[in-house]
């Protein structure tokens, strides 16, 4: 597993903000550099492929008016997307220091019954075993475990609901003014958000070099749950891509939050985008899943070239 730093940091806001001699470690590299080529400082991201259903959001951290938007931004469900926030909540009331496991967690009946829930995703965990906050953070952001999202809101919050006031005071910290929360895995339908919201919580997550390194593994093990944990995210086997979290339900139908860097030029830079409600309404849950893959695979392509001295020249 990777290690994380979490070794200089201030509570500002709620938000944990990382010194930058943190940030600049070889483990947790910084993503929002001052660009030191003058065509990258100007270049712009355009001719985006966009999906032709759905909506869409692509930006470049640090750049002024990179923003792009695709598709009426209204509040839609967003599936395991949502644990994107579960994460971050966590990270900020419990942050994990480099290379810390965090506390121990013991797995209670609720989430080994579901474990055996067959309408949803979920991690194999038996009542009474024990694992660490980063293990099952881990479990909840790689394999997508319901089950483990609904155990590290119960640990934090005494209850799932009061998890849920956490997430939703988060999301209005950071603006997201068409998001709203009802669950901490995103099973429920309710949980809905825009594109552009997501990408203010993406820009907020990639701060944090726990979450960072998590949500780059493309697989791993932990002890006590058998076999290789594999990341639903197929994307991160693309150059240049480092997160973040798939989301696939019949009423969300196929999400993907994502993060890439150019694959040449100045590769510190980020690229965030997502593509939500993904794929037609009689797809399978997988069909789904796929055209959320295709379609986001389009735009980091795109998006990367842009940022390249030879794609920025080619739109001078």
């Amino acid at each position: 597993m990777l290690g994380v730093a979490v070794s200089a940091a201030l509570a500002v806001g709620g938000w944990l903000v990382y010194s930058d001699a943190q940030a600049q470690s070889a483990s947790s590299p910084t993503f929002e550099p001052v660009l030191s080529t003058p065509a990258l400082q100007t270049a712009r991201l355009s001719g985006l492929p966009w999906p032709s259903t759905g909506q869409a959001a692509v930006e470049i951290t640090g750049q002024a008016d990179s923003l792009k938007v695709h598709g009426k931004q209204r509040p839609v469900p967003i599936a395991s997307v949502t644990k994107v926030m579960t994460a971050l909540v966590i990270l900020r009331d419990h942050p994990l220091g480099r290379n810390a496991a965090g506390p121990s967690i013991r797995v209670d009946r609720q989430a080994a019954i579901e474990s055996g829930n067959q309408d949803e995703s979920t991690v194999p965990i038996a009542e009474g075993q024990s694992f660490t906050e980063r293990q099952l953070l881990e479990l909840m952001l790689i394999p997508s475990g319901n089950n483990a999202a609904r155990l590290l809101a119960r640990w934090d919050a005494g209850s799932e609901q009061a998890f849920v006031g956490k997430m939703n005071a988060a999301a209005a910290r950071l603006g997201m003014k068409n998001t709203t929360y009802t669950g901490a895995s995103g099973y429920e339908p309710t949980t809905v958000s825009t594109a552009v919201d997501q990408l203010k919580l993406a820009k907020q997550a990639m701060k944090n070099p726990v979450l960072r390194d998590i949500v780059a593994t493309t697989e791993t093990t932990v002890p006590g749950v058998a076999g290789t944990i594999v990341n639903t995210n197929k994307l991160l086997r693309l150059p240049g891509v480092v997160g973040l979290k798939t989301g696939t339900s019949t009423p969300a139908g196929g999400a993907l939050l994502w993060a890439a860097r150019p694959t040449s030029g100045d590769r510190d830079r980020l690229i965030l985008g997502v593509v939500l409600r993904q794929g037609d309404p009689d797809d399978t849950l997988e069909e789904k899943k796929q055209a959320a893959l295709v379609a986001s695979r389009r735009l980091i392509v795109a998006a990367q070239r842009s940022l390249t001295p030879r794609g920025w020249a080619a739109r001078r």
